[in-house]
Formats: C-alpha cells, structure tokens, sequence
C-alpha cells in the first residue's frame, strides 16, 4: 500500500509505527489503520453498497467477515430512542445492589 524508495513496499510495522508517532499527543491518539477500513466499510453500506462489495474493496473473501467485523451497526430509530428516552425515572429498572441475586 505505501511504496519505498525503490519500488518495493513498505514492512507495515515500519508504517504502524511512524503512524503511531504522528497521531502521539493529539486528539486522534485513537484513530488506527483498522479504524479506516471500518469506516470505509459503514460508509460504504450507508450508500446501499452489498456486503458482497463492501467485501471485495476490503479485500476480504468471506462475507460474514464484513459483516462481523467491518460494517457499522444502523442508528437506532429516533421515534424508538424518544420513546426510551420518556420513560419516568420510577419506570426504569433499577440495577440490582453487587450482592444481590
């Protein structure tokens, strides 16, 4: 994926590494290569994209994979979360006490 100065490829640790250092001390400490394919892959699907698709520009040959790993979950229905969001505090379920069965 990034070439070397003579045509082959860069070792991808060598790449992991001067990542690393790049996003060290910033607000994007979090973001990794793998954080790009998921992101490919969840927009991608949003534009309708077959998982068989979404699959291939990953380079992956099972489906199941992109489905497990690399597609987004879908936005929960703002009517469903509205409706969760109303209940009154006496109606939510209270967690149970640690020694509790």
């Amino acid at each position: 994926m990034f070439p070397d100065a003579v045509g082959g490829y860069r070792d991808r640790n060598n790449v992991g590494a001067a990542f690393r250092r790049v996003r060290a001390g910033t607000d994007v400490e979090w973001v990794t290569p793998h954080t790009f394919r998921k992101t490919v892959a969840t927009l991608l699907d949003s534009k309708g994209a077959s998982a068989r698709m979404v699959a291939d520009q990953l380079g992956r040959s099972r489906i199941s994979m992109t489905h497990d790993v690399y597609r987004g979950r879908r936005a929960v229905s703002p009517d469903l979360a509205a409706a969760l969001e109303s209940l009154d505090e006496d109606q939510r379920p209270r967690p149970r006490d640690a020694g509790e069965r």
